[in-house]
């Protein structure tokens, strides 16, 4: 859709931004560059960007915006990877990264949060009050509970606790026309009206801005317990996954990584886990709870993986607990050992049919002769599926396409989902129509018609048919990444 924009110029309308909301409106070249990309890396230059330290800003740039019909993006610290914080039509920028308040609640066990605070520090408030926020993405060091609500992000201790969606009580925010809102109130229960909350999670931005949320809390786990496990290969790793389910051990997390991926973080690191046992797919299992059930469920499966494993590490203090964590944390930037570029998916299948999808996945790479390596979540059959390829070679940008089309058509084909939580965005958004029906598509059409009737919020996303292989991604190092060196 185009939006068509009434007869001022940008500079007009941006005067008329700054005489709304004073000095946080921004308009120079390298403010705008900044907020033109985002962990995607394609980069489309906004008019300006609104860098708010209030709430009702939003609601007043939003008004602007519909009034001259201007594209209206939201960002937090733009981690995103699926170009959903992409300003792809241009317009404005609302940047909610200074909304950062945060306060917590001991008594009736909420935080209560604005929608740029960084997520770790949510858990990290939390915890001095002996309370938990369990929802714990990889970026949760740089990354927003704002956006972490825009996509419903998920995490490594999902399989345990659940996802954002779970833990969201109450939010704040505005339509795309500007008007104020709240969906929830911050109470244990309430039933009156539409749930309109959940329909903002995971809504990426499109059908409302939130700016404030109240977050569920639970009691911080006393111990917790890991162990690293090795085997022969994937099949055997993703059935061993699905016996210590079947255990009715709850793990906090279980994760999976394929040889390919071992190598590259083998590689990435110059340190092998097992010396004598290089190259192995690997499960990293972790429990949490009170003493007695850790203890319990330690027992339980060192057992079993003394039985079942090619190789087994235990972790008996919380050093060797983050040297073993560590291996995990390093397989997104390992990935870059197997080739420049990669179309990055969080698929979901069944976890009896994640060795289908894994089977699959080998195959297609030995038949295209690209790398694919995967890692994820096993224990709810979330796994990131990382086809590399070179940019600069146009047989191997064509392979990687044709390639996730066939990821794609397979997932769904195996009764799985094409995200599991990063979203749809503009990376994902060529086969949503694989997901969903024609009716139940028009159907999320008509409500985002409803809500934003001139089209201006977050446009050319989740509906639009994108192709990021066809786009020359930027070359900067993000912010995070800086932050990463440092670490």
């Amino acid at each position: 859709m185009k939006l068509m924009t009434r007869t001022t110029s940008p500079f007009e309308r941006t005067a008329l931004l700054k005489n709304a909301i004073g000095d946080c409106v921004l308009t120079d070249k390298e403010d705008c560059f900044k907020a033109s990309y985002d962990g995607m890396r394609l980069s489309f230059m906004p008019e300006a960007v609104v860098k708010v330290t209030e709430e009702w800003q939003v609601g007043e740039t939003l008004t602007l915006a519909n009034k001259f019909k201007i594209p209206v993006t939201v960002r937090g610290t733009g981690s995103t990877l699926t170009g959903s914080a992409t300003p792809i039509c241009g317009g404005w920028v609302i940047d909610l990264s200074n909304l950062t308040s945060i306060e917590i609640d001991p008594i009736n066990s909420m935080a209560y949060v604005g929608a740029g605070a960084i997520t770790g520090k949510i858990q990290a408030e939390a915890e001095k009050m002996g309370l938990f926020y369990p929802p714990d993405p990889a970026s949760l060091k740089f990354c927003t509970i704002g956006g972490n609500i825009a996509c419903n992000a998920g995490g490594l201790r999902c399989v345990k606790y659940g996802v954002t969606r779970d833990y969201i009580i109450a939010l704040r925010g505005y339509l795309p026309t500007g008007e104020a809102v709240s969906w929830g109130r911050p109470l244990k229960k309430f039933a009156a009206g539409y749930n309109l909350r959940d329909l903002w999670i995971g809504s990426e931005g499109t059908l409302g801005v939130v700016t404030h949320a109240v977050l569920k809390l639970v009691k911080k786990p006393s111990s917790r317990w890991t162990c690293l496990a090795a085997f022969p290969n994937e099949e055997d790793a993703l059935k061993a996954a699905e016996e210590l389910l079947a255990m009715r051990v709850v793990p906090s997390a279980l994760e999976f990584l394929d040889r390919l991926t071992v190598k590259g973080v083998e590689k990435e690191t110059l340190e092998h886990m097992f010396d004598n046992l290089p190259g192995r797919s690997l499960l990293l299992i972790e429990v949490d709870g009170t003493s007695a059930d850790v203890v319990d469920a330690e027992d339980r499966i060192m057992n079993w993986v003394r039985h079942r494993a090619e190789g087994y590490l235990f972790a008996k203090t919380d050093q060797e607990a983050e040297r073993l964590w560590r291996i995990r944390r390093q397989c997104s930037k390992a990935m870059f050992q197997h080739g420049d570029t990669k179309l990055n998916e969080d698929v979901v299948v069944p976890i009896t049919r994640m060795h289908e999808l894994v089977h699959f996945i080998q195959n297609i790479a030995e038949e295209t002769h690209l790398k694919i390596p995967t890692f994820g979540h096993a224990g709810d059959g979330n796994l990131h599926v990382n086809i590399m390829y070179h940019k600069d070679n146009e047989d191997e940008v064509k392979r990687a396409a044709d390639t996730l089309d066939r990821l794609m058509e397979k997932v769904v084909e195996l009764g799985g989902a094409i995200t599991g939580e990063h979203g749809i965005g503009l990376a994902k958004s060529s086969y949503l129509h694989l997901q969903y029906n024609e009716v139940e598509i028009n159907t999320m059409l008509k409500i985002k018609h409803a809500l934003d009737p001139n089209g201006i919020l977050n446009p050319q996303k989740i509906f639009n048919n994108f192709h990021p292989w066809e786009y020359n991604l930027i070359d900067v190092v993000l912010p995070w990444e800086k932050q990463e060196g440092k670490s």
